[in-house]
């Protein structure tokens, strides 16, 4: 199981450059929180990298929110990302797992899920949809929520398909 800022250090720079490049797109008060929290963090004022290109900009971007610090940021950035671009397979997972949502947010999740349901679920999304999303999407499910399931831990850790950092 990755945080947030391991899984920006992780996943393909092509998908972290998706993620902040839809941001950019879709949510202007999201995207400069963000880089206002990078600038903070590199010790430069947000106009140092707003004038900068933003396949720069996103390059340094991408580097300082796979760190550490600005874990709350990733957290944040990732959340808007599959909330906002990914409520299809949100939605889907969670049908699938028999979890009530409103359009793919819960407001309670149960504390442990069956395996075969658990199983079952992450392979209607590795049918469906990109195995990198999927797995930024199962990793980011399993941390950033209260009830952290040891079957999608395991899954997690063990299914070749969900892992991260095999990209060239």
């Amino acid at each position: 199981m990755l945080t947030s800022h391991e899984l920006f250090g992780f996943m393909s720079p092509a998908l972290a450059g998706d993620i902040l490049s839809f941001v950019f797109e879709t949510d202007k008060p999201g995207y400069k929180a963000t880089m206002a929290a990078v600038a903070e963090a590199k010790r430069v004022r947000p106009i140092f990298l707003e004038r900068q290109p933003r396949a720069e900009r996103h390059t340094a971007m991408i580097a300082s929110l796979a760190r550490p610090n600005l874990d709350t940021a990733a957290a944040a950035l990732i959340r808007a990302w599959l909330v906002k671009k990914h409520v299809a397979m949100l939605v889907d997972f969670l049908n699938a797992l028999g979890i009530p949502h409103e359009n793919g947010v819960v407001e309670d999740l149960p504390g442990a899920m069956d395996d075969e349901k658990l199983k079952t679920a992450v392979e209607i999304l590795l049918n469906k949809y990109p195995h990198e999303v999927v797995a930024v999407y199962l990793n980011a499910f399993n941390d950033m929520n209260a009830a952290s399931w040891p079957n999608l831990k395991t899954l997690l850790e063990n299914d070749a398909r969900l892992q991260l950092g095999n990209h060239a």
